[in-house]
């Protein structure tokens, strides 16, 4: 047998986010220490590390949108911003002592199956190779940037960047600043920047429910409480458990207009009557991503803000020109067009068996089972993988490296090299997948989300609650796999 090389481990993690944090939480915990994370950021966080715009913060309520096992009792109001997010994860990272696991500023590039072998091959931007027969990807879907596809982009000698790579060093006090786009980035800065702007236009395909926002920051009482009572988190945690799996599905008619007559009441703040016209979307509250605030709406009656519904044409040295031909020049521009979220692990180069790329496996959009693993590409799991996307994130990661550790144990149990799922699973379990999310009425509206692959398959969303989820994941499955022994 030959020696273990510097490079070689039993797992492979890639990225240091939520996922890949409690992964390897969770592996320790099992007694597993033979794995390495691969992080591309000098630091630990995924997309909270990234993504520093003023005003970002969560639209899940905090005592939720944490590890079960690391409760914070102290956060400072209900939905907590990116630096109150990035110091717990940061704080979990050392308690939990995962830091020596992780390999920081190594992007990951590529990842190919050896079948001779039983194990992948995950080769990083610096050519470094690192070898292991399971891999396990905390890249989920907001991974790689989505830039616009704009005429002339490229030739603005303005200042100009992405809103999740903001430019803290560019000062926009007096500038004349045009933002393309205006979903759940654009709302949350938007009202961080508008004050100290010159002029600021906001380009605007679609309207965009924004509902309010119940974000008082907690009391002293309340905070004491939380400290002192042992069962007080546990009661507030169930509470927001249960009022978000009800809310996800969108199913209850009483409800929805409930949510939309509070949005439009949040939209009845602006002025002009022309303006709340365009901004009140005509497609139900749901279809896409909801979005809470109740500082945006009233940025639109500041006497520099623009809000601009026709389309672009095309960008100049100076400025943004739309299809009316209007020129509206600007000093900076921020393009707050979000990621490619239907891309997954595709973002990176993943080589199955038989040398089938995942790119060509997801012709027809990203499709797992249960989320986490797609057949062809044996020990292969993702974390906030395809239709994954709904209620807490966090809580979902969770039941999924529960599932994966199953996995992972069986391995190890019956002396397997791979366990690879059989196809005519991942088909069955993806066409039911498919016919659940069209019974969800609101996601078959013609809105334009960010979904649906270009095929026209919703590749993102989880079409139940959280519990239904959760009861999935712990159903009896070996027969769905091929195991080949060791």
């Amino acid at each position: 047998m030959s020696a273990k090389l510097p490079q070689d481990f039993r797992i492979i993690v890639i990225g240091a986010g939520p996922g890949g944090m409690c992964t390897a939480i969770k592996l320790r915990e099992a007694g597993i220490e033979d794995f390495v994370v691969l992080e591309k950021a000098s630091g630990v966080g995924g997309t909270w590390w990234h993504n520093r715009y003023p005003g970002a913060e969560c639209d899940v309520k905090s005592h939720l949108y944490s590890f079960s096992f690391e409760l914070k009792r102290d956060w400072s109001r209900p939905y907590a911003g990116q630096a109150e997010i990035l110091e717990y994860l940061e704080f979990v990272a050392n308690k939990y002592d995962i830091k020596p696991w992780i390999r920081f500023e190594h992007q990951v590039k590529s990842a190919r199956w050896q079948d001779a072998a039983s194990r992948w091959e995950v080769t990083t931007a610096d050519g470094q190779v690192f070898r292991a027969p399971i891999v396990v990807s905390g890249m989920g879907m907001f991974n790689e940037l989505a830039l616009p596809d704009i005429e002339g982009l490229d030739d603005f000698a303005g200042t100009k960047f992405h809103s999740a790579r903001w430019r803290h060093d560019h000062d926009l006090t007096g500038k004349r600043v045009g933002v393309i786009g205006s979903a759940a980035s654009a709302v949350q800065f938007i009202p961080e920047i508008a004050h100290k702007t010159a002029k600021l236009d906001i380009y605007q395909r679609t309207a965009n429910w924004v509902a309010p926002k119940d974000d008082q920051p907690y009391s002293a009482e309340f905070l004491k409480e939380l400290r002192e009572d042992p069962n007080a988190i546990h009661a507030l945690r169930a509470q927001i458990y249960k009022d978000l799996n009800e809310f996800i599905l969108f199913s209850d008619p009483v409800k929805q207009a409930e949510y939309t007559k509070l949005a439009l009441e949040n939209i009845a703040v602006v002025k002009d009557e022309a303006l709340r016209a365009k901004l009140t979307p005509t497609h139900p509250f749901g279809c896409k991503r909801p979005l809470f605030s109740n500082l945006y709406y009233p940025v639109f009656n500041l006497p520099q803000v623009e809000l601009v519904t026709d389309e672009i044409a095309r960008v100049t040295p100076k400025g943004v020109v739309t299809k009316d031909g209007v020129e509206r020049e600007v000093d900076t521009l921020i393009l707050a067009t979000g990621f490619q979220v239907t891309r997954y692990l595709s973002a990176i180069e993943v080589t199955g068996r038989n040398g089938t790329r995942l790119e060509d496996a997801w012709s027809d959009g990203a499709q797992a089972y249960l989320g986490i693993t797609t057949s062809g590409f044996p020990n292969l799991y993702m974390l906030y993988g395809p239709n994954t996307n709904n209620g807490s994130i966090i809580t979902m990661l969770e039941i999924q490296i529960d599932y994966i550790l199953r996995q992972v144990k069986r391995l190890e149990r019956e002396r397997l090299a791979f366990l690879d799922l059989k196809p005519e699973v991942e088909k069955s379990y993806n066409e039911s997948m498919q016919q659940e999310i069209k019974a969800v009425d609101v996601w078959a509206a013609a809105c334009g989300n960010y979904y649906n692959a270009a095929s026209g398959r919703n590749v993102t969303q989880w079409p139940h609650t959280i519990d239904d989820f959760a009861a999935r994941m712990v159903r009896p499955d070996e027969e769905k796999y091929v195991a080949r022994l060791a």
